[in-house]
């Protein structure tokens, strides 16, 4: 698989997603808890020397850098926030979201909270609300940067990989009704409001399609679209694979073919925990990769693999678990991904965000290990 000559970051990444030579896999990661950087600042790293936004890259760890096309697929707009009650302990408030929270703030660092919030009230709790949630979704061409057309020629030319819309902004189904209803709320509505699921469905197809249509329309070659699902506990998916199927599954075919018939090459599938019953479900909607395939969850990628082939890439896949235990069983578990790196289509990142238990040192051996893995020399 391994090759001498060198390659744009772009031309790497395209390569292994095809299963063609590399000179090597590219280095990707996604970032880490607010408590992991509080810990390696102890530590001595030097936060001026780096920004933790890995999706675009960062140099101090090696991490390849990435371009994303700015399209705002969000609430437009949004709910204005409300705090309801603070204490010393936690605080209540509406979001962004219209979604009313009660969130812990003991042991929050930069942003990232130790624990779950806990969800009182959601903006969609009959059909008859959503009609006014949509009119905080129409597709304008104000949802692009004002330069963005001065931009078209050296998309169209870069050299890093290609995104379409940044990291959580092409919401999925799961994901954008969940927003607006809840876990709970959406569990029952499948059934009391079958009427309203599809509806929202379909509306969130439509939307993001009408949304992508301005930037698609230049003919500029995407290398991939990531659609956030998160739909996915531990155990398995949140909903029944008849009920995706159902429900979601005709709405997801009709987007992927939408995406691959206007220059998108691939498109990536989001979701935490264990999804494996919908694999093939995915699949068979068009959908090319997944991520992060999270380990605690159960998800192995040499396992994966092997089940169902090279039609579907794999992401992620690094247990942050186990590089928590350590120079040796860091060694350990690379040397088991390897197989898999060498055979292609799969870019080995850790399965999520890194998490406090991992000291700078050991990640910093992590990065090195890897990527001596990543050039075929480990």
């Amino acid at each position: 698989m391994f090759t001498d000559a060198k390659l744009t970051h772009r031309q790497r990444f395209l390569n292994v997603m095809d299963y063609k030579s590399v000179d090597r896999v590219p280095n990707i990661e996604v970032g880490a808890w607010g408590q992991t950087i509080e810990r390696w600042e102890k530590e001595g790293l030097d936060l001026s020397k780096v920004h933790f936004n890995w999706w675009i890259g960062e140099n101090n760890f090696s991490i390849d850098p990435r371009e994303y096309i700015p399209v705002n697929y969000q609430m437009r707009p949004f709910f204005e926030y409300k705090l309801i009650e603070k204490t010393d302990r936690y605080e209540i408030f509406r979001d962004a979201l219209g979604v009313v929270h009660k969130a812990l703030i003991e042991g929050t660092a930069r942003g990232t909270r130790m624990c779950m919030d806990q969800y009182i009230s959601f903006p969609v709790e009959k059909p008859e609300d959503f009609k006014e949630i949509k009119k905080r979704y129409v597709a304008t061409t104000d949802r692009y940067p004002a330069d963005w057309e001065s931009k078209i020629d050296g998309w169209k030319n870069c050299d890093v990989p290609l995104i379409l819309a940044h990291n959580c902004q092409t919401l999925g189904y799961y994901w954008r009704m969940r927003e607006w209803m809840g876990t709970e709320g959406l569990s029952y509505a499948w059934y009391d409001y079958p009427e309203l699921c599809h509806e929202m469905c379909e509306f969130i197809t439509d939307f993001t399609i009408e949304v992508s249509k301005p930037i698609l329309s230049h003919k500029i070659p995407i290398d991939y679209v990531m659609i956030n699902e998160d739909l996915s506990m531990k155990t398995g998916p949140l909903l029944s694979p008849s009920v995706y199927k159902k429900f979601i599954a005709p709405e997801m075919r009709r987007l992927v073919d939408f995406f691959k018939s206007n220059g998108v090459k691939y498109v990536f599938l989001d979701t935490d925990g264990n999804c494996e019953v919908l694999i093939k479900t995915f699949m068979d909607c068009g959908v090319d990769a997944i991520w992060p395939l999270e380990r605690v969850a159960g998800m192995d990628p040499v396992r994966i693999r092997k089940e169902y082939g090279r039609d579907l890439r794999l992401y992620g896949g690094v247990d942050k678990m186990r590089l928590a235990l350590g120079k040796k069983e860091i060694d350990r578990h690379l040397a088991e991904l390897c197989p898999l790196i060498e055979e292609g289509g799969f870019i080995p990142t850790v399965d999520h965000t890194v998490s406090p238990e991992i000291s700078l040192e050991d990640f910093y051996y992590y990065i090195e290990r890897k990527n001596a893995a990543l050039s075929g020399k480990f």
